[in-house]
């Protein structure tokens, strides 16, 4: 066990997920139906990382989609993301590995996402995680979504921890910001693939020697 780090906060999709697709394809297919498309460029320099919430009240200025379907385009968004999770959401061998070391070796474990409660434990029980997880926090615990650190301070103060004795893996810069601002140490990937044991303990010893 670590002097220095003694929880691990790990966004969920594009870090213990690769579900950055899905979300996109879902939303996609509820706008659709409305004649509203977000354009692949859009997705991934503007909107990624966002609630769907927010992104329909982005939506609504630059399309005038009506605010009173938001509750609807929400609703059917999440229900495709939820078909979308059974078809393509399965373990992989390294996150499995990593999570239950960590586990294993005291730490405890978070995630902490903009989704929804249901999609987060969907994903985490398909993905076999879900035991290795002492917290889950979403979109529906906090008021403020990331770039705001509300999510990692509440994960922070349930774990009775300083900021400083966590570790915030995330990929995208909302959440490396939130991250950043909570006062925890922030381990950036690049895609799911980075998230196993070598890179996350390499990072904790680097705490260490701070």
């Amino acid at each position: 066990m670590s002097k220095t780090i003694k929880a691990i906060l790990f966004d969920m999709d594009g870090v213990l997920i690769d579900a950055k697709d899905w979300h996109y394809e879902a939303l996609n297919k509820a706008l659709g139906l409305f004649g509203v498309e977000i354009s692949r460029y859009d997705h991934l320099n503007t909107f990624d990382g966002l609630p769907t919430k927010v992104k329909l009240e982005m939506l609504s200025k630059r399309f005038y989609l009506p605010k009173e379907l938001h509750a609807f385009v929400n609703e059917l968004k999440q229900q495709y993301t939820i078909d979308i999770i059974h078809e393509k959401c399965h373990p992989m061998f390294h996150h499995e590995y990593a999570l239950s070391k960590l586990h294993k070796d005291g730490f405890k474990i978070a995630v902490c996402s903009n989704s929804v409660r249901k999609t987060i434990e969907l994903m985490m029980e398909k993905a076999k995680l879900a035991k290795y997880i002492d917290l889950i926090l979403s979109n529906e615990e906090v008021k403020k979504s990331k770039p705001d650190p509300e999510i990692y301070n509440l994960a922070i103060s349930t774990f009775g921890f300083k900021p400083e004795e966590c570790l915030v893996v995330e990929d995208n810069p909302h959440g490396i910001q939130a991250g950043r601002a909570s006062g925890a140490n922030v381990l950036e990937v690049a895609t799911v693939y980075d998230v196993n044991e070598d890179n996350i303990y390499r990072m904790i010893e680097e705490c260490e020697k701070k």
